[in-house]
């Protein structure tokens, strides 16, 4: 009896050794992927494209805050600048071709399709505002009021 007990203890030992060895084996966690901003557009992709300035907003059907983004870029959009919505129900190429994993993403490109400002979420209109006219007119914008930008 004292033997099996013995054996029992043995065994016991052995099972909590070989579990904190796997466990000390075990890779961390994933860390989280962290969403980007496309840095480069092709102008051909998007209407106006002869504009001076483009504004692109990613969008979503299924995303309430998608739509108030839309609109506040909406008024944007002049003889210089070209505002374009592009749902993924609609587009899902695009989304996929400039990588969009999370909606709204808006983007601010120059004639080039550099993109010079971009945001990711929910926005001000002002911060929207003053980017878009940093883009135009660098260093209009006092740097208080450029918090978001994209380099």
């Amino acid at each position: 009896m004292i033997t099996r007990l013995a054996l029992l203890g043995v065994c016991i030992a052995v099972a909590f050794c070989v579990a904190y060895v796997l466990r000390r084996r075990q890779p961390d966690a994933p860390t989280q992927a962290s969403f980007e901003i496309p840095s480069q557009l092709d102008r051909s992709d998007f209407e106006s494209s002869a504009t001076p300035w483009l504004v692109v907003v990613f969008t979503s059907a299924t995303c309430g805050t998608c739509a108030d983004v839309a609109t506040k870029a909406s008024v944007l959009s002049s003889h210089d600048v070209a505002v374009q919505r592009v749902d993924f129900t609609e587009h899902p190429a695009l989304h996929k071709k400039y990588n969009i994993e999370a909606v709204p993403t808006l983007v601010m490109a120059n004639h080039d399709g550099v993109v010079l400002k971009g945001f990711l979420g929910p926005m001000k209109a002002q911060d929207m505002w003053a980017a878009m006219a940093e883009c135009r007119d660098p260093g209009s914008v006092p740097d208080s009021c450029s918090q978001h930008d994209h380099p």
